[in-house]
């Protein structure tokens, strides 16, 4: 990250969440100041009036999908820019004050997104407890811990804040399942690129244009940039009128790109960039080289084919 590193954190709380478990994993928030946000509006609020220097937020589950309120805040307000992801892997446990048998248990404590994520595990292991619908992950820790409920799902950060003993662990139905989370700062000049990076986009189209949609995806198509996610959001202002979310391989600084964002610029009714940042390598496949660009598409084709057209327009010998 450009210039002074943050020390200011917030992130959406409360404390003992998944969001905190993935901010720690940030060395420079771990030594820093965190501060919980009782919603992502709020979190991002601070860092727009500059009362934190960064703001972590949830922005995607592999099993519920997109985070809607997140992508809202993304594609209007003052602008924020992503500089950094952090991908976590999801795995839930089951906490009580003390140890108990499992037969013992007639109410569990949960988010509606855990006990939705752990629902076969439940139903086969708990079939007669009544599971209660709390506002957080921490919340349910903090129930479980004070008897209110005999048991808690929470992540695994809860456990020792509450004094809990694990009953099982790794309860979700999914167990490949991750979040990934987003570092918003106010916007500034990006980090170089790292050869393995992605460029977030929230693009507005023409409304009633035929094609209007593969014209955004030709631009990057043409340059041969890999479109790894869309989402669309409505506006709010009429039925039809949408935002699309974008995440492209590459970099805002590497030829390729940033012609890609000239052409969007020239066809789209908005374009906002949202940050060029390293990919999270948090699997072993993402851990593996990019598979290569198609032939007379990557950077170094660019770069010639831009030194090429030059020597012609100074009538030098191409």
């Amino acid at each position: 990250m450009p210039g002074n590193p943050p020390t200011r954190f917030v992130y959406l709380g409360p404390e003992g969440t998944f969001t905190e478990q993935a901010l720690r994993t940030i060395p420079a928030a771990e030594h820093g100041i965190r501060t919980p946000a009782r919603s992502v509006p709020e979190a991002l609020e601070a860092v727009r009036a500059g009362e934190a220097d960064a703001a972590l937020v949830p922005l995607e589950n592999s099993v519920g999908g997109a985070v809607p309120v997140t992508l809202d805040e993304l594609g209007t307000g003052a602008p924020l820019v992503i500089t950094r992801e952090v991908v976590l892997p999801v795995e839930f446990v089951l906490g009580a004050r003390q140890p108990i048998g499992l037969h013992e248990i007639r109410s569990v404590a949960a988010h509606p997104q855990a006990s939705a994520q752990c629902r076969t595990w439940l139903s086969t292991h708990l079939p007669d407890a009544v599971v209660v619908d709390v506002l957080s992950n921490a919340a349910a820790a903090i129930s479980a811990a004070t008897g209110e409920h005999d048991a808690a799902i929470c992540a695994p950060i809860g456990v020792p804040r509450n004094d809990l003993t694990v009953l099982a662990d790794k309860i979700s139905d999914h167990a490949d399942a991750v979040t990934r989370f987003a570092l918003l700062t106010r916007p500034g000049r990006p980090a170089p690129p790292t050869g393995d990076d992605v460029t977030s986009l929230a693009v507005m189209i023409e409304r009633d244009r035929v094609g209007a949609l593969l014209s955004v995806l030709t631009e990057l198509a043409v340059r041969g940039i890999n479109l790894s996610r869309i989402e669309s959001r409505p506006t709010g202002e009429q039925l039809g009128v949408y935002v699309f979310f974008l995440d492209c391989t590459g970099h805002v600084a590497e030829p390729r790109l940033g012609e890609a964002l000239q052409g969007l610029r020239r066809i789209c009714a908005e374009v906002r960039f949202l940050g060029s940042y390293p990919r999270h390598r948090w699997s072993k496949a993402a851990a593996e080289v990019p598979a290569p660009s198609q032939p007379g598409l990557t950077n170094a084709d660019f770069a010639d084919s831009a030194a090429w057209l030059s020597r012609l327009r100074s009538g030098e010998p191409s």
